[in-house]
């Protein structure tokens, strides 16, 4: 079991391949080490196992002592010759199988699992034998996935055959696989990484087909160190506010406003103006993702009925099936998230008469003023900017001789928004923990966990509550009983003191 040198660069006169007669193998670039083994096979002839290629003499020595143990038994040699695709298939089979005697994983997941070897795995390296498979071929895939529906944009090149057998099977939409006509986002092709890396890890350590996971290494982390467990979220609490007021120091990583705090940053956007408010009302409500906010369409959207088709993602532009296996999903609104709704489309209807023809109709329930798509970076950036607005205008009036119309001349912005500013501070949060406090918000107004994770879309509802459990609880005292009613506004507040002023005076009579 000599390691042995050969290329495949063929004779000009006759064509042939060289293999190990080529005189470039002289030279320490060209070509690679291979080494034939001895094996059994099936039938009870010796066999001999071409292991390779490798780059050095001493990768193919090492390769001699991690395989003998194995290729020396006849399953090996049975199985050696095994083609990707269908370990794949296998593997598949094996854990359908444990699905319908009630074991095993979930019909959602399984069929997720389906559709990643189908429309990816398969067309893309279902043809390689599995002890082939090395990580350029997985990277070759993640680059071809990444171009799908953006030949026009792109020039594929030497992934041009690997494009076009992706792009043929996707068009085929058979045994229930979704169609997709739009750009594959990276949330997608890590999906696909988790199955693909499951079917090797298997052929590692179960089958022991392959002596190491050519996967692992292929998205590399950016260097951040892990923290250990999920970061939870915390509570912005009286005591927490004065103590970030003295020191500038948030206590966690992921923070989230009380209702009240909930309430007031949206009574001031309101009050500004800001044109996204109604984006901004529905995910302090609801919980919607970045990126589903920006993706929703109108045609899945449905005044009459209150209610909203959460179908898909938009990741930096690129349109995805969303997060998780629950993110399609329905939403349910209250009657107070219609009328918001309402006038932002009414709004939409003002703007496109405005811009005529130049007007853009990206079908999208939130646009820019053109009716193009938002984009999601410039969502979170224009929250920030108001948060950071709402503590300018705190600071400015604890000055001197700084009345709310003074300040309010300055910022541009109606007294009312001033007003509603002085009324308490506002600790920073991301525009993604507006999710966070919509979450526990609905637990804390009494929602039952499920409730709450299937209008969230969270993959299960352990994961709902495991992260949000315990600030709901710490909320509860301070939260409303309804749904429609958890975020207390400033017209609420108002109806309800007057309320109160005529019972006392109807007593007092």
């Amino acid at each position: 079991m000599k390691p042995f040198k050969q290329c495949w660069c063929r004779d000009p006169a006759t064509g042939r391949l060289l293999r190990r007669r080529c005189p470039e193998l002289e030279k320490k670039a060209h070509g690679k080490w291979y080494v034939r083994v001895e094996a059994p096979g099936a039938d009870g002839k010796r066999r001999r196992p071409l292991l390779g290629p490798y780059d050095t003499e001493k990768a193919a020595r090492t390769a001699i002592t991690t395989t003998a143990a194995r290729v020396t038994t006849a399953r090996y040699n049975a199985d050696a010759k095994i083609k990707f695709g269908a370990y794949a298939d296998k593997r598949y089979a094996w854990r359908r199988a444990e699905y319908e005697t009630g074991e095993g994983l979930k019909k959602s997941t399984l069929d997720a699992e389906h559709e990643a070897i189908a429309l990816y795995l398969k067309p893309g390296m279902g043809h390689l034998k599995l002890v082939d498979v090395t990580d350029d071929h997985i990277r070759d895939l993640y680059a071809a996935m990444r171009l799908i529906n953006r030949e026009g944009e792109h020039d594929p090149g030497d992934l041009a055959e690997l494009v076009r057998r992706l792009a043929a099977v996707r068009k085929l939409g058979k045994d229930g696989l979704r169609l997709h006509t739009r750009p594959i986002s990276e949330a997608r092709i890590r999906r696909v990484h988790a199955v693909l890396t499951g079917i090797l890890n298997d052929a590692l350590v179960l089958s022991k087909l392959i002596d190491a996971n050519p996967a692992d290494g292929v998205f590399r982390s950016q260097g951040k160190r892990r923290r250990s467990g999920r970061a939870r979220p915390l509570l912005w609490t009286a005591e927490r506010v004065e103590r970030w007021q003295e020191t500038g120091v948030a206590p966690g990583p992921v923070m989230v406003w009380t209702s009240a705090q909930a309430g007031n940053w949206l009574d001031f956007s309101e009050a500004t103006g800001e044109r996204l408010q109604a984006l901004f009302h529905l995910d302090a409500y609801y919980g919607l993702r970045r990126g589903e906010l920006v993706g929703l369409d109108r045609a899945d959207l449905s005044l009459p009925r209150r209610r909203l088709h959460v179908r898909q993602n938009d990741v930096d532009g690129d349109l995805d099936e969303g997060k998780t296996e629950n993110a399609d999903r329905t939403v349910v609104f209250d009657e107070g998230t219609e009328t918001v709704l309402r006038a932002e489309l009414t709004r939409q209807a003002r703007e496109r008469l405005k811009w005529g023809e130049a007007y853009t109709d990206s079908g999208r329930v939130f646009t820019r003023e053109n009716g193009e798509a938002l984009r999601p970076a410039n969502v979170s950036a224009r929250f920030t900017a108001l948060v950071a607005r709402h503590a300018a205008i705190r600071a400015r009036l604890a000055k001197p001789g700084w009345t709310p119309e003074r300040t309010a001349g300055q910022f541009r912005v109606p007294v009312a928004a001033v007003e509603i500013a002085a009324e308490m501070p506002l600790p920073p949060i991301r525009f993604h923990d507006l999710r966070h406090g919509a979450a526990t918000m609905l637990l804390a107004a009494g929602a039952q966990p499920k409730l709450v994770s299937d209008v969230l879309g969270h993959a299960s509802v352990a994961f709902t509550s495991d992260v949000y459990a315990v600030v709901a609880e710490e909320m509860a005292e301070a939260a409303a009983t309804a749904i429609a009613a958890f975020v207390p506004r400033r017209h609420k507040i108002h109806a309800v003191g007057a309320s109160n002023g005529r019972a006392q005076a109807s007593s007092g009579s």
